[in-house]
């Protein structure tokens, strides 16, 4: 029987459901959508993790730039001061006061020189926290001994200002951060402090490089975002590509396995009618010879019963030879007829079927045969009781026939849906080497025969034998998909 196949490729795409079934979508638009939503929920991902990451870095950046301007402001600064303001305070080595002359030269220093664009004010204190100098008056008031002591230790002390304190009114005016720096101010020639500097300055430079900072990260990190969703933008393309072509070659698989699954139908339906139909033909013949030559052959051997009567002696003997012959070969027709048609077996469950051909065999044999069954389905097909007859047949007669009925057993068991019926002998065993070579033709047309009908109901076959160790022949057959299987 053959049977042409033809599966055509199905360009419809399909689209998982939240069961993970496959079904056909709405609109081209979703998939879009879905890819899209991939892309956004990675920016937004990404977004997140590289705001917080950049975040803490432009934080950690920012205030170590800070600080580091702000102390190299402050020296430079500082260090410009000294040179200035030094001159002016050696008096302080013996008073506690600057002459009139000396403030003057201060004030005119701060207005020429290029300090006042970015400087606000300046103080000198002694080393007891007396003011003696205040570019912005009045003065004589105690600044805290904090800032103070830890320049007179000769430190250059640079600090963002609270303006907490009387002192600082007239730079609260500016309504900004200032920076304080103190410098210790030193007599010549002993290098011995005898005043603070003190100046005040604005923080707009490093406030500046402060957004600078903060430019370059955010340029940064927008970089880095554009280029992953652009990775990732070509990496859902190459995945809406590949899940496009999965689920057209899904469909055709799906639509090659519906075609299989109805070719294997018709292939089980088919050999089912086989099995069915071989039966017949079996019946048909095993009638034939019954009525046929059996008939004639009886007919003869009465015939040869009357020449004997009218024989004489010296014709006697060939008679005799011709009616044992006759005998013979009616037996031969008889035993052939009967095992080619079958007993009623449709009404027969398979226990039954299976002690009805066991007790044919022992009594055709005149051997024993032990029967071990177990749970067996009440109802099975009739294609099913004919093969597990005819297998059962066929295994006790080459049992009989190569190892002379020698343990013979049959076992039949049903678990999970699948029968497995076995016959067994422990006679000399086969060569498996050599029994194409040695085996009779009959031998090896029955077990191939064997073979034939358990694989043509989808069971399989096993033959296990060894020399000296007997004969075992196993079918399994699955009964899941048998509608009469109860």
């Amino acid at each position: 029987m053959t049977t042409d196949a033809k599966v055509e490729s199905i360009s419809t795409t399909l689209v998982e459901n939240g069961d993970g079934t496959l079904v056909e979508p709405t609109s081209s638009g979703w998939r879009r959508l879905g890819s899209a939503n991939r892309s956004v929920q990675f920016v937004l991902a990404a977004a997140l993790i590289l705001g917080v990451s950049m975040t803490f870095v432009g934080s950690l950046v920012s205030q170590q730039i800070r600080l580091a301007a702000a102390q190299s402001a402050g020296e430079g600064a500082a260090i410009y001061m000294e040179a200035f303001l030094d001159e002016y305070v050696q008096e302080l080595a013996s008073a506690r006061n600057l002459k009139p002359e000396s403030t003057q030269a201060i004030d005119a220093l701060m207005q020429q020189t290029s300090l006042n664009s970015h400087i606000v004010s300046v103080k000198i204190w002694l080393p007891d926290g007396s003011n003696v100098y205040s570019s912005k008056r009045p003065v004589f008031y105690y600044h805290p001994a904090g800032p103070i002591a830890a320049a007179m230790q000769g430190e250059v002390v640079t600090r963002l200002s609270p303006l907490d304190h009387d002192e600082h009114a007239y730079e609260r005016s500016f309504n900004q951060p200032l920076y304080e720096t103190y410098v210790p101010l030193r007599e010549f020639g002993s290098g011995r402090i005898i005043a603070i500097g003190e100046f005040y300055e604005m923080e707009h430079e490093i406030a500046s490089i402060h957004l600078q900072v903060w430019a370059i990260i955010a340029a940064a990190t927008l970089a880095m975002l554009l280029l992953l969703f652009l990775i990732v933008r070509r990496g859902d393309r190459i995945i809406d590509r590949q899940q496009a072509i999965l689920r057209q070659q899904m469909c055709e698989r799906e639509a090659l396995h519906q075609q299989n699954t109805a070719l294997q139908q018709r292939v089980n339906t088919a050999s089912h009618e086989f099995a069915t139909i071989n039966e017949l033909t079996h019946r048909r013949l095993g009638a034939d010879l019954h009525d046929g030559p059996a008939q004639l052959l009886t007919l003869i051997l009465l015939r040869l019963d009357e020449l004997a009567a009218l024989s004489t002696s010296t014709t006697r003997e060939p008679l005799e030879t011709i009616r044992n012959a006759a005998q013979e070969s009616l037996r031969e027709i008889r035993g052939i007829s009967r095992g080619l048609a079958l007993p009623e077996i449709n009404e027969l469950n398979l226990d039954e079927l299976l002690k009805l051909v066991v007790q044919r065999h022992e009594q055709r044999s005149e051997t024993k045969v032990q029967l071990d069954l177990g749970e067996l389905p009440e109802a099975l097909s009739l294609s099913y009781k004919i093969c597990v007859y005819r297998l059962v047949q066929e295994a006790l007669n080459n049992a009989f026939h190569h190892a002379g009925g020698q343990g013979q057993r049959v076992s039949a068991e049903c678990r999970q849906g699948v029968l497995e019926v076995q016959v067994a002998e422990t006679g000399a065993g086969i060569d498996k080497g050599l029994q194409a070579a040695t085996g009779s033709h009959r031998s090896r047309l029955g077990l191939v025969g064997m073979r034939y009908r358990v694989e043509s109901l989808g069971g399989t076959f096993e033959l296990e034998s060894a020399p000296g160790q007997g004969t075992r022949v196993t079918a399994r057959f699955d009964l899941h998909d048998d509608e009469n299987c109860q």
